[in-house]
């Protein structure tokens, strides 16, 4: 899937209200790269804000969500 198509697919999910961490963008679009991909949504103008968070193995990941 190409990085425009991977955009897109990561919008669309922010603008339904989902929050999204890289694994999430890895089982829904094969985005290794969600950082990368929220960079350029960013870029076009979008508020995403990012919270660290812990998962249910101890790790800690980002999630992202559109700001208020």
């Amino acid at each position: 899937m190409a990085h425009e198509t991977q955009a897109a697919w990561v919008r669309q999910r922010l603008e339904s209200g989902a929050r999204l961490t890289p694994m999430d963008a890895l089982h829904g679009c094969g985005s290794m790269r969600l950082g990368a991909r929220i960079y350029d949504l960013r870029r076009a103008g979008m508020p995403i804000a990012r919270r660290m968070v812990t998962t249910e193995n101890g790790a800690r990941v980002a999630e992202y969500r559109l700001e208020a």
